[in-house]
C-alpha cells in the first residue's frame, strides 16, 4: 500500500504543471455542475417552496412522483419514446451524413456541413413549422391536403392528440444534426490515411469493412462524444414541445419530463418536487449512457 502511494504521489508531482492547468475548469466545473447536481439530490428529499427553509421529508418527493402523479408517468411514457426513437436515429443519420459530406472535395463539404448544421443553429426555427403545421387553411401541410382533395377541413395538427407526438418527434429528428455532426466530421477527418493502406494488405476488401475495423475505432471519442450529446439532446427534449404544442400541451399529449420539471420548478415553485423529478430524469441518462459505453466498446471488435 505504502509503495502505491508513494508511486502516485511521485506521478502526481511529475504530472503537476498537467493539475495546475486543469485546475481552472475543475473548480468551474465544481462549482457549476457537480454542487448543483448535489443540491439537488439532497433538496429531492426536502419540502421546500423558495420561501420557507427547506424541510426534511425523506421519500415522499418520491412516492407521489411514482404513485400519484399520473402526468409524470405520460411524461416519462413520452420522453422514452423521444429517446428510443430520436436518440439512435439521430446519432446514426449524424454519422451516415458525416461519412457522406466527407467524401466530399473540401469547398463543396464546407458547404454541405453549413446546410445539415445550421438548423440546429437558426433563431425561431419552430415558426417554420408552425407555418407548416397550422390549423387553418392557410397553412401549408393542410393547404396542400385541401388542393388533392386528401381532406376536406383543415386539420388542428398541433391541438389533436393523435398528431401532437409524431410532429414534434419529427422536428426534433431535424433539429438533431448539430453538435454530434460536427464531432463526427471533425473525427473522420482525423482518421490516418495509412491505416486503409495496411488495412488492406491485412485482408480488408471493401468499405463496410474498412468503416468497422479501420474508420470508427479511430474515432471511439468522437462517437462516444456523441452519443452523449444525442442522448441528453433526447432525454431533454422540452423547447420543441413548449413551441409547438404550447405549455401544458393538449390533455399532455406532448409532456416530457423536462417540461414537467419547468412546471414544478419555474410555474409552482416546488422545488423540492422539481428537484426529484430532475434526479430521476438524471439516474436515467446516467444509466443510459453507461449502456452506451458498454456498446461502444465492442465497436472494431
Amino acid at each position: 500500500m505504502q509503495n502505491w502511494l508513494s508511486l502516485k504521489l511521485r506521478e502526481a508531482k511529475a504530472n503537476k504543471h498537467s493539475y495546475i492547468l486543469l485546475a481552472p475548469y475543475m473548480l468551474l466545473f465544481t462549482i457549476f455542475t457537480v454542487l448543483p447536481v448535489l443540491i439537488s439530490i439532497v433538496l429531492s428529499f426536502t419540502y421546500f417552496n423558495m420561501l420557507e427553509f427547506p424541510r426534511f421529508i425523506g421519500w415522499q418527493n418520491y412516492t407521489r412522483l411514482f404513485l400519484e402523479d399520473d402526468v409524470f408517468l405520460i411524461a416519462v411514457k413520452n420522453t422514452i419514446l423521444f429517446a428510443v426513437i430520436t436518440g439512435p436515429i439521430s446519432y446514426i443519420a449524424c454519422f451516415v451524413f458525416a461519412w457522406i459530406i466527407n467524401e466530399l472535395s473540401p469547398k463543396l463539404r464546407a458547404v454541405m456541413t453549413l446546410v445539415f448544421y445550421a438548423p440546429s443553429i437558426s433563431g425561431n426555427v419552430f415558426f417554420i413549422w408552425l407555418m407548416i403545421f397550422s390549423g387553418d387553411r392557410y397553412g401549408i401541410a393542410n393547404g396542400l391536403l385541401i388542393k388533392l382533395g386528401i381532406i376536406l377541413e383543415p386539420l388542428q395538427w398541433l391541438k389533436t392528440e393523435a398528431y401532437v407526438l409524431p410532429i414534434i418527434i419529427l422536428v426534433q429528428l431535424w433539429l438533431s444534426l448539430g453538435t454530434g455532426f460536427l464531432a463526427f466530421i471533425a473525427g473522420l477527418q482525423t482518421v490516418d490515411g495509412t491505416l486503409y493502406e495496411a488495412g488492406a494488405v491485412d485482408g480488408i476488401k471493401n468499405r463496410w469493412q474498412e468503416l468497422w475495423y479501420i474508420t470508427l475505432p479511430s474515432m471511439r471519442p468522437q462517437l462516444m462524444f456523441g452519443a452523449v450529446i444525442q442522448l441528453t439532446a433526447a432525454f431533454a427534449v422540452a423547447d420543441v414541445s413548449i413551441a409547438l404544442a404550447g405549455f401544458p400541451s393538449v390533455n399532455y399529449a406532448a409532456e416530457t419530463i423536462v417540461t414537467h420539471l419547468i412546471d414544478y420548478g419555474t410555474t409552482r415553485f416546488e422545488m423540492g418536487f422539481a428537484s426529484s423529478i430532475a434526479t430521476v430524469l438524471f439516474m436515467i441518462m446516467v444509466g443510459t449512457n453507461i449502456l452506451v459505453q458498454k456498446l461502444l466498446r465492442k465497436v472494431g471488435e
